[in-house]
């Protein structure tokens, strides 16, 4: 099994990608969904936001306010990264388990959907391929502009803050482009499922396993067989 790493821009329709996907019965871990769940009140990175971000970002149901905690780090890097610091580990873990048990039920690949995936630039390094949703920067704004309500100044401001998809497209290895219609963008997606599919990477990485997981049984029982009586 290998990682494939996916990514796009703020309303460059990625989740259309990811259903696609998905229909296919691929096996695809969302980072921003796990985010979702580190933050609920049961977790320790909830006390420790509200504890740094006071209650005034909290719910009348006591759950964190994505939109106002969103407000406060988008103008705020040094809060951005106080937030990352405190999330990220958690995370990280979460996705570590999702991986395994993949691993385990046997896909030859996992697509990791990570948002800022090129901008954070630290896990690149663990996907086998990476992929980017892209769409042209009208598209990508008329979008973001209807989605969130937002107007042109302010959808342009958000969009801004990410790195250019223009950018993006040099760093990945397989580009969707979701400019146009829904079919259109389905049969690239098909496409690149048929040449991931065939790849055969994913035999290095269960022989590399297989590998390790008998060299430890072996340590096992050596060890078993000259230190217990």
């Amino acid at each position: 099994m290998f990682l494939v790493g996916l990514s796009g821009g703020i309303a460059s329709g990625k989740s259309t990608v990811v259903a696609v996907f998905r229909e296919l019965g691929c096996a695809v871990i969302d980072a921003d969904v796990i985010a979702r769940q580190v933050v609920q009140p049961r977790f320790l990175a909830y006390q420790q936001i509200v504890h740094y971000f006071g209650s005034e970002i909290l719910l009348e149901n006591g759950e964190i306010n994505r939109e106002a905690l969103g407000n406060i780090i988008f103008s705020h890097p040094e809060k951005r990264q106080l937030l990352n610091s405190i999330t990220h580990p958690k995370i990280q873990k979460e996705m570590l388990k999702q991986i395994f048990k993949y691993f385990v039920l046997g896909y030859r690949y996992v697509i990791l959907d990570i948002p800022l995936l090129f901008e954070t630039n630290t896990v690149t390094r663990f996907m086998k391929h990476t992929v980017l949703v892209y769409s042209d920067p009208q598209t990508q704004l008329s979008r973001l502009m209807k989605r969130n309500g937002l107007a042109q100044t302010e959808a342009e401001a958000r969009i801004a803050s990410q790195l250019p998809l223009d950018e993006k497209c040099k760093l990945a290895d397989h580009v969707i482009d979701n400019s146009g219609d829904w079919e259109s963008t389905r049969r690239q997606v098909l496409r690149l499922h048929s040449q991931l599919e065939d790849s055969l990477d994913f035999l290095l990485v269960r022989l590399v396993a297989v590998t390790a997981v008998a060299g430890i049984g072996g340590l096992v029982c050596f060890l078993l067989r000259h230190f217990l009586p």
